[in-house]
This record gives C-alpha cells, structure tokens and sequence, in this order.
C-alpha cells in the first residue's frame, strides 16, 4: 500500500468543493514502497484536488448525465472508540460471520492474517498466520469457506481456510494488489488506479472492469475496500490512499456516490501518536447495522462509526 508519509492534515469538504471528486493519477518516482503503483505520487485529498478541478464534472461531461452528478457529501459521527493494536500496519479489515474481526497487516517480513475476537474491549488476536517474508500483505476479504488475501507487487492471492486462516492454494493476478471485499457472487479488487476487477470468488478468474469516476472525473489511487449490501442496492466502500477520504462507490457503473471525511479522527492522538501513525486505512461493515470500523496503519484506535448525509 505506500510509502510512509507526514500526518495528513486535515481537509474541510463542504457540498462545492467535493462535487468534482477528482485525484491525481499516479505518476513513478521509483518509491519502491507498499501498493504504490509502481512507485506512485500520494493522490491528492478530494478537497485539495476539487479545488483545482473543474466544476460540474470533467471537460465536455453533460452536466446532466449520471456520471458528472456530484457525489452526495456524507458526515462522520463516531459511535465508539476501541483499543487497537499500533504495531498493526493495517490492510485489510472485516467481520466475520462469527462476529470477530479478520484483520490482515503489511510490511515485507512482518505481514500477517489473523482474527480479533473481542475487538470491542482487546485488540489481542488469535489464528495469526505470518505470510513468508517476500510477500507484502495487502487486502483480504472472506467469500464463503474461503478467506482471500492480496499481496502488493507479488501478484498472488493467497486462499485461506475460513475457520483456521491456514493457506490452502494460491491464485495469480497482473496487477498490484491493494484492496479486497466481496459480494455473494463477485469479489471487488482495487491495485492502487481507479480500476476496480470484479472476480470469480471461487477462481479468482477477473468477471469484469469498471472505472471509477466521480462527476464526471476519474478517481484513482482507491485502496482498502468493503462491499455492503446497501438500502439502494450493493456499494463498495474505498479509502483513498494518502487522503483521509472514504468513497461510497456504486460497483455496477464506477461512479462515486458519496465522501466522506475522516480528518478529524486524527484530532485526539497525542504528538507520539500522531507521529508514528501511518494512513488512514481499513473498513469493515458491522452486519446488520449501518456502523463501520475504520482505522489506520500504525494506529492506536479502531473507530466505530456512522456515515450520514450532511
């Protein structure tokens, strides 16, 4: 997923300045770091990069088709705050069916899958299985018996027993591998461009493609992933990397549905903290609720929150 980089700092969205949604593409410099795409630039924040983007949606777009529709801005509130691991270089989060936390790290050497049983009250986990020390760990994902996880530059995915989290078989990809989440027929996978590839859950053979685009722009660097049974239908939830955006996006058509700002989780960490911590990164859908879980590499709270309209 990235090279380390300074706190971000925080961004105000307001409902103009989010409509073009647009980031940077990723452009080498060779950084050689976690799910940089082939070493690529940290993406702009949504309320930088809508500053610099044309209003009503990309040049020529029909400000009345579907795709130059400003995405809907969404507010945060934070239900609950619970004791995380800050050793955790965060990749990939989701509840189990069994209500416990899968939680996949990062880090050549120190990557890892395991579960957290009781995340509300202890971040200690069990089931860890280290991934051999060549391997960068990245998205992970459950479809039925199986539990996927994603390897950044190794192209590999690696398939897991769901109960055990013992490796069974792998798979390959050609491309980087940042985010997973899953769907009952499809996976979504994200490799740090604004493609998501949609995936067999049982082959991990790639379905289909979209590009992801918000008014009208292209959206890249999209990262961790969560698939949600949405109200309207399925959404995929994706940070954006080096922002501390969320972006609700619907998995049918790419176009990015809603924002969300999450600067202000970063407001109560202590200088130490706010040092050591890496990027916001992680999501999980809590089952039938409308919270999630977020976090972030190298953080020492896993938030429970609540997205709302604004």
């Amino acid at each position: 997923m990235q090279p380390r980089l300074p706190a971000l700092r925080p961004q105000v969205l307001t409902a103009a300045t989010v409509a073009p949604l647009l980031l940077l593409t990723a452009c080498s410099d060779g950084s050689g770091a976690d799910g940089a795409v082939s070493g690529a630039e940290p993406a702009a924040s949504i309320a930088t990069a809508a500053e610099g983007g044309a209003e009503g949606g990309a040049e020529g777009a029909d400000p009345a088709a579907a795709d130059a529709v400003p995405p809907q801005l969404l507010t945060m509130e934070v239900i609950a705050e619970h004791p995380w691991d800050d050793s955790a270089f965060t990749q990939g989060l989701e509840i189990d069916d069994d209500g416990s936390l899968l939680v996949g790290t990062g880090q050549r050497g120190e990557s890892a899958i395991y579960r957290v049983p009781d995340w509300r009250n202890d971040p200690g986990h069990v089931d860890r299985h280290d991934l051999p020390e060549e391997f960068f760990g990245e998205g992970i994902t459950r479809a039925g018996d199986t539990v996927w996880q994603l390897t950044w530059q190794e192209n590999t995915a690696i398939a897991r027993d769901a109960a055990t989290l013992e490796e069974t078989h792998r798979a390959e990809y050609d491309t980087e591998g940042w985010g997973l989440c899953a769907f009952q027929d499809e996976l979504a996978m994200s490799d740090g461009t604004g493609t998501l590839t949609f995936r067999d859950p049982a082959t991990f053979d790639a379905l289909r493609e979209v590009e992801v685009t918000a008014a009208g722009n292209p959206v890249t660097h999209l990262n961790e992933l969560e698939c949600v049974d949405g109200a309207d239908g399925p959404e995929v939830w994706a940070n954006i990397w080096t922002t501390n955006e969320i972006a609700r996006i619907d998995p049918a058509t790419g176009i990015v549905t809603g924002a969300v700002d999450a600067s202000a989780l970063r407001e109560g960490m202590t200088p130490e903290q706010a040092d050591r911590a890496d990027v916001f990164n992680g999501i999980a859908h809590i089952p039938g609720t409308d919270h999630f879980l977020v976090t972030g590499k190298w953080w020492p709270t896993l938030f429970e929150v609540r997205f709302t309209p604004a």
